[in-house]
């Protein structure tokens, strides 16, 4: 098991108000699996993902990263995790290269000038290594983000929104690399495209305020429906099952 939650919750203060943002949340998944946790707004998708990456204490529950209790051996959890946020943030007054070098000494990453090398081969910006940040596209700056999620080889990845304001040939450039690394290391993929997660993921859950509604491969949760008017054909597609289980049922 690569990922494993149990029973957890969260809970925040808003003034005197106190905010379930999860609610016993149980979710297993497997070593080298490609799974997708989509959802509305606010139904916690965030707060699973800064849990995950040691920013976020759960209020209860157990998790475990790699056989690591999160809470008992954050350090050994974060170095099994590579991390591309929604918005990286990138120091733009830094080269790729720079970039890189400086993250990797905090790594600690052996042959790092070969290391950076391959990865600056890998996302195609070899030639744009000695450029300034500031100089590159949004999706020149997210390619870069993965070049830097994945430095130190960490065996799971975990992606908010990785494709989220990209133009399409960047979209897919981002998406082939995800697609490539299915089976390699294990993933996470948050993302609100569900024809991203539906083509990518072997497994997903559709999360809603702060529960699991469903999860299963993106053929189970289609046929998780029941029959109803308000399906008009026989091949019901992710997004029918995506906002039949976020309202709790068609509205008549």
């Amino acid at each position: 098991m690569s990922i494993e939650l149990k029973n957890v919750k969260k809970n925040y203060k808003l003034g005197k108000k106190n905010v379930q943002a999860l609610r016993g949340i149980n979710l297993k998944i497997e070593e080298g699996e490609l799974f997708s946790i989509v959802g509305p707004n606010g139904a916690g998708k965030s707060t699973i993902v800064r849990i995950l990456c040691g920013s976020l204490r759960p209020t209860n529950g157990t998790i475990r990263v790699n056989g690591f209790d999160i809470l008992k051996d954050p350090v050994k959890v974060k170095s099994s995790i590579g991390y591309l946020p929604e918005e990286p943030n990138l120091y733009e007054r830094l080269t790729a290269w720079e970039l890189l070098d400086f993250f990797g000494n905090l790594y600690d990453v052996p042959n790092l000038d070969e290391r950076i090398k391959e990865l600056l081969n890998f996302i195609g910006l070899i030639e744009r290594s000695d450029y300034k940040i500031s100089t590159f596209s949004k999706g020149m700056r997210q390619r870069l983000a993965i070049a830097r999620a994945l430095l130190n080889d960490p065996s799971i990845l975990i992606l908010d929104e990785p494709t989220m304001g990209l133009d399409p040939g960047s979209a897919r450039i981002i998406r082939e690399f995800i697609y490539n690394q299915k089976g390699k290391k294990t993933i996470l993929l948050c993302t609100h495209y569900l024809e991203e997660a539906e083509e990518l993921c072997d497994r997903m859950t559709i999360l809603n305020y702060g529960k699991i509604a469903v999860t299963g491969k993106p053929s189970e949760l289609k046929k998780s429906l029941p029959l109803s008017s308000s399906i008009k054909d026989d091949n019901p597609t992710l997004e029918d099952a995506f906002v039949f289980h976020t309202r709790g049922g068609w509205e008549d």
